[in-house]
């Protein structure tokens, strides 16, 4: 997940300067500086040539680059390479200069000299814009993730009190940390949020910090995110319930797409109540996660918020995904039935019950521990690898996880399944 960052600056001093402070910000790789802007036009033409995906996220002019005016390069480079974000540096900063600027095709105008703050929110900005403009170009979700501004966002609701929704978000978060990416994992249960309790985490930060910022820098969400010592960074509820209101849609909005920005994968524990702030990142989540128990009470759970969802125009159900929790062969009620009744797509991957696995994990707030033998915990893992986020372990077999789909189902099963539901 890396920004790639073209500078172009004439002055030596300058140039080392500014690339300095580039290397200082997260995920962002600055390339080699153009001295000139014909050598800037010519290194743009010769990336695109091969593919608009290898073309800087965002290119930074300095203006006094010459021979061109700035305002005039940046215009060149925003008619012959759109899927780029310019940003112009100038020590005279002002309100004409900046709707100038704009006019031209900048995304973003620095003062000269440069601060931490100021450049990182406006390389942040102009990414996120880039990436934008590369997924309606038709470059492919893959592009999105490599560049650093479009993380895949991943919502876990239950559909209803403790059928397993926080141990889901959180083990999916540990198996896509330990395939080597990185995650960020969210706690939006904001009155009763209990990632921080699952995983040992006492801090003082939590996501209603971020509520009031409009503009989230790098340096400001590295503060709020806590990095577990398991791989994730951990976004917590917090830990007075009533801060929860401060977490709006807006709020939502901005942290999942500053979150977005800078991990390869968010993974939010959106727990079992849909509020304005959880209505919005199931909204803008690629895949959402529907955690269901096999019986009536929870089932009926599940399809009272699909169609709660579809009366809010936030997610269809063909667009959900139901994961079916504690499951055993002998239920009456399997995942097809799910299937049928909700009007979601069931996963494959179906997680058994283990109450004496996860007993210890649970009281001992060390869900990071859990047994790797635990059939719970490999039927979240392989869960995470069907969802593509991450790799299937080695040898990875259709065990008990998909017994609900083997030929061999027992006859409970089969009649179970081939029945009508009748819930409303």
């Amino acid at each position: 997940m890396t920004i790639r960052i073209l500078p172009a600056v004439g002055d030596p001093d300058a140039a080392r300067a500014i690339c300095g402070l580039l290397g200082q910000l997260p995920g962002v790789e600055p390339l080699r500086v153009a001295e000139d802007a014909t050598r800037l036009l010519d290194t743009l033409a010769g990336l695109a040539a091969a593919s608009v995906a290898d073309l800087p996220e965002v290119v930074l002019v300095h203006e006094r680059l010459g021979p061109l005016p700035a305002l005039e390069l940046i215009r060149e480079v925003a008619l012959r390479f759109p899927a780029t974000g310019v940003v112009l540096v100038t020590a005279t900063p002002s309100p004409a200069l900046y709707a100038a600027a704009m006019d031209a095709g900048a995304r973003g105008l620095a003062g000269l000299p440069l601060s931490y703050e100021e450049l990182g929110t406006r390389v942040q900005a102009a990414a996120h814009w880039a990436a934008g403009v590369r997924r309606h170009l038709g470059s492919g979700p893959e592009t999105l993730t490599e560049d650093g501004a479009g993380g895949s966002l991943v919502a876990v609701v239950g559909a209803k009190g403790g059928v397993g929704t926080t141990v889901t978000a959180v083990q999916l978060a540990l198996a896509a940390s330990a395939a080597g990416r990185s995650v960020a994992l969210v706690d939006l249960d904001l009155q009763s949020g209990d990632v921080a309790s699952y995983l040992d985490v006492q801090f003082r930060r939590s996501i209603a910090d971020l509520a009031g910022i409009s503009d989230i820098s790098p340096r400001v969400l590295q503060d709020a995110v806590f990095p577990h010592p398991a791989g994730p960074g951990l976004l917590l509820a917090p830990a007075e319930g009533e801060r929860g209101e401060e977490v709006g849609d807006l709020a939502a909005r901005q942290i999942a797409a500053a979150l977005r920005g800078r991990y390869e994968l968010v993974v939010v524990d959106c727990g079992t109540q849909i509020t304005a702030a959880g209505a919005a990142v199931v909204e803008l989540a690629d895949i959402a996660l529907l955690v269901t128990t096999p019986d009536v009470v929870s089932v009926r759970g599940a399809k009272r918020m699909v169609r709660l969802w579809e009366r809010l125009q936030i997610r269809k159900a063909e667009e959900t995904t139901t994961v079916v929790n504690r499951h055993t062969r002998s239920a009456e009620i399997q995942p097809s039935l799910v299937e049928r009744t909700t009007g979601t797509k069931a996963a494959r991957t179906t997680v058994p019950a283990g109450y004496k696995d996860l007993q210890p994990a649970v009281d001992s707030g060390r869900m990071q521990d859990l047994d790797a033998r635990s059939p719970v915990r490999q039927a979240l893992w392989a869960l995470a690898a069907e969802l593509g986020l991450a790799a299937a372990a080695p040898g990875a077999s259709r065990g008990p996880a998909h017994a609900d789909r083997s030929p061999s189902r027992s006859p409970t099963s089969r009649a179970s399944s081939s029945c009508s539901p009748t819930w409303p």
